[in-house]
């Protein structure tokens, strides 16, 4: 991140736009070891969620990372866990940690040439980021996913998920079914206990559904230091006169 913000810094531009998902920080190595032993410790009963007792208990590299953290963030890594006992990632102001550090990093590198400005602007999305009107395909996904859902329990067929494939046909040529819930299993710690849940779905980036990655991984030098943007404008919804009414997500043409 410095080095993309010196780098388009000396090309004039002290802006830019930066986003970054509420799970990041568990991708960090040093902060995901942490908030793992953090998860398991806090599984016990006996183990207050304090900053001096965690510190007792952790390994001596989590603890010295548990350290460096600004004291918001190590508050925010202890607070209650969701159900299945791990550390809500949501409530994590990562991108507040970010931009502490990154400032840090940029300050040192003065003393070496750099002569911009950082001055970040913070904005957590959550619900706005996805609570926009649903477009024609959005809505006709949902209702075959809907109907497809309801034909399985009719027929007896549970402990599956619908699913819907040839998305990029027409509607009528869609093919409807159920995927066995285990064979999206995998087996994570919970509450200090090895237990079978759903994979999170991550960004491909190798592989048969890698397709978005590597057209950005083409394009990202050309994000990191030019403007490139695109204006849309609104969601269309005139199927009849309005070919673009019916596109479907960029990404998911990409993996089809």
């Amino acid at each position: 991140l410095a080095d993309m913000i010196e780098a388009r810094s000396k090309d004039g531009k002290d802006y830019g736009v930066i986003l970054i998902p509420e799970g990041l920080i568990e991708f960090i190595p040093e902060c995901n070891a942490l908030i793992r032993e953090i998860n398991d410790k806090l599984s016990q009963p006996e183990i207050q969620p304090t900053e001096e007792a965690i510190l007792g208990v952790l390994s001596k590299e989590n603890a010295e990372c548990f350290r460096y953290l600004p004291g918001f963030i190590r508050a925010q890594l202890l607070l209650d866990r969701d159900p299945h006992g791990n550390v809500q990632v949501a409530k994590i102001e990562t991108e507040k940690l970010l931009a502490a550090t990154v400032h840090t990093e940029l300050e040192n590198r003065r003393a070496s040439g750099y002569t911009g400005t950082f001055s970040p602007q913070l904005h957590a999305f959550g619900y706005e980021g996805r609570a926009g009107m649903p477009t024609i395909f959005d809505s006709s996904y949902c209702y075959a996913l809907g109907y497809t859902a309801s034909s399985l329990l009719v027929n007896g067929c549970t402990g599956l998920i619908a699913s819907v494939k040839n998305l990029l046909a027409p509607c009528k040529e869609w093919q409807c079914g159920g995927v066995p819930i285990t064979s999206l299993c995998v087996i994570e710690r919970r509450k200090g206990k090895d237990k079978p849940v759903i994979r999170k779905a991550l960004v491909e980036l190798t592989g048969p559904l890698s397709q978005p990655f590597q057209f950005y991984k083409k394009i990202r030098d050309n994000l990191r230091i030019c403007d490139m943007y695109r204006i849309p404008g609104p969601t269309q919804f005139d199927m009849v006169n309005c070919e673009v009414s019916k596109d479907i997500p960029m990404t998911l043409q990409l993996e089809l």
